[in-house]
């Protein structure tokens, strides 16, 4: 057998190989080294099959009882990977020199007893005559103002010139018997709230015994959120206490009610003046913790330049039993397989000697089964820059259906895709093909954490092996996960992280792409 020489080898395929290289795509600054390659794999092969099932093991535990987003054993999940990034010599990215960052979360509900309202010379109280509406968290403040009517249907763009309805209260008055959640009089309302009016009241003409049941399912009505809630001051009133308001300004109430279809029209009713005091109680005040680590980034000019890589740690906790009895929703795949894939990441990253060029952020939140709350989160409090953030590459499920391929969704709005195309071209070893969206129609797009990145101007990529029968389910277990090939998916995304890191330009998103996400539109397949 003849002895490898390294020497014989670069001088036969060295060249020829960095020049093709250099050919296939702009790889970075300069072309990784053969020393550089070889550390390169070499960080690469410690993602393993082993450790992934162990360490999924670890958070999907039946003693971990669905890591529910607040509960201890998240705090538990939290505290065992801060001791993972800890003991790989990630610097902390939470709070107060910590690898924790904790968020606020609120259990809030209207004190109807200490509300109250006024609407000309009628004093209104809650739940006999008026009522909060669109499950609306009412503000803890006093707002005075006076009032304008709208009615009809057909929107134009807003109010109309000379109408001036900041500081205003705004009187919406819907066709007869209109449930006030169909899409035409909620599109009033939205129209009405865009022109940021002190509050919106809709005139209810429901019967006794169905103001009464949807006034009380309201009022018992409890709001858990993340952080500080914008308050949405929109309210229903019944017709019995406006009839008479407008009746004396020259109104008739089943006339603007007869008008439905017609085109918006906004009368004048200033004379009138509104006043609202809600206060509201706060029930429960906890909160929920995401886990960052960061590896500093070894050029100079770049270091202050992040890559993130992302995955959600927590699931839906323990809930109705399934057949056998089992009601601890493990979330094994959902998302035990990214977190873990995320701790493998910081692990194979930490072990270079040669760390890449930029920084990296080794980020597991909580709370994204409730909202992407964790991940909101994050984004608005950030331990860096939000602008030295070039990329977040976000793990949500990848233990389980086909061996060899993995769905990057998101890889047609940026050019982190064609970068992936390339990465994946040069490690055919891996067996693992990275293909597009299979599911446009399911809007996964807007479904993991990695929107709450996109949606601020940062691209994105999401790593994803779509649902399966045990999706949100007592059955997504540990023994049902493919861990080489949540490897072998940790190793591709190794490699496509070191080239992001690598490169001096950043990725750059496609335009249409980027007026879709972040210029306001929600959904750039539409």
């Amino acid at each position: 057998m003849t002895l490898f020489s390294p020497l014989r080898w670069l001088a036969r395929w060295g060249a020829p190989l960095v020049t093709a290289l250099y050919c296939a795509a702009p790889l970075s600054a300069q072309a990784l080294s053969l020393s550089a390659q070889v550390a390169a794999e070499r960080a690469a092969a410690t993602i393993t099959g082993d450790d992934v099932r162990r360490r999924i093991g670890v958070i999907a535990a039946d003693s971990m009882r669905g890591r529910y987003t607040p509960s201890p054993e998240l705090e538990e999940t939290a505290e065992w990977i801060a001791s993972e990034f800890r003991s790989m010599g990630l610097q902390p990215g939470g709070d107060d020199g910590s690898f924790h960052q904790r968020y606020p979360i609120r259990s809030l509900a209207l004190d109807a007893a200490r509300s109250k309202a006024r609407m000309g010379a009628s004093d209104l109280r809650f739940g006999r005559d008026v009522a909060p509406a669109y499950a609306a968290i009412l503000p803890s403040m006093r707002l005075e103002g006076p009032l304008l009517v709208v009615s009809g249907t057909g929107l134009e763009t807003g109010p109309p010139p000379g109408i001036a309805v900041m500081g205003t209260h705004v009187l919406v008055v819907p066709p007869s018997r209109a449930d006030v959640r169909s899409a035409a009089v909620a599109a009033v309302v939205r129209s009405v709230l865009a022109a940021e009016p002190l509050a919106v009241w809709i005139a209810s003409d429901r019967g006794n015994s169905d103001w009464a049941a949807a006034a009380n399912e309201e009022l018992l009505r409890q709001h858990t959120v993340m952080g500080d809630p914008e308050p949405l001051a929109a309210l229903v009133v019944r017709d019995r206490v406006v009839r008479p308001i407008l009746a004396a300004l020259g109104m008739d109430l089943a006339d603007l009610r007869s008008r439905g279809g017609e085109a918006v029209r906004w009368d004048d009713a200033r004379s009138v003046s509104v006043e609202l005091e809600a206060t509201v109680q706060i029930l429960i005040d906890t909160g929920a913790p995401n886990v960052a680590g960061i590896l500093p980034g070894s050029d100079p000019e770049l270091r202050d330049e992040y890559v993130v890589f992302s995955a959600h740690m927590d699931h839906v906790g323990v809930g109705e039993p399934d057949a056998s009895g089992d009601s601890i929703y493990n979330g094994a795949d959902d998302d035990a397989s990214g977190t873990v894939t995320v701790v493998e990441l910081a692990e194979a990253f930490a072990s270079l000697e040669l760390r890449p060029r930029r920084s990296l952020i080794f980020l597991t939140v909580s709370g994204e089964e409730r909202g992407l709350w964790g991940s909101g989160w994050f984004v608005t409090h950030p331990p860096v820059p939000l602008e030295g953030i070039v990329a977040d590459l976000n793990i949500d499920m990848v233990g389980r259906n086909w061996s060899d391929t993995i769905v990057a969704i998101g890889r047609e709005h940026s050019d982190l895709g064609e970068t992936l195309a390339y990465v994946n071209a040069q490690h055919p070893e891996l067996g693992m093909t990275a293909i597009d969206d299979l599911w446009p129609a399911e809007r996964f797009y807007m479904r993991s954490d990695h929107y709450q990145f996109a949606r601020r101007g940062i691209p994105i990529l999401f790593f994803f092996n779509g649902t399966h029968p045990d999706y949100h389910k007592p059955s997504d277990e540990v023994d049902k996960i493919d861990a080489d090939k949540t490897a072998r998916v940790g190793r591709l995304i190794f490699y496509l992280g070191l080239e992001v890191a690598n490169r001096t330009a950043r990725p750059a998103w496609n335009p249409a792409s980027r007026e879709a996400v972040v210029g306001g539109r929600v959904d750039p397949s539409e």
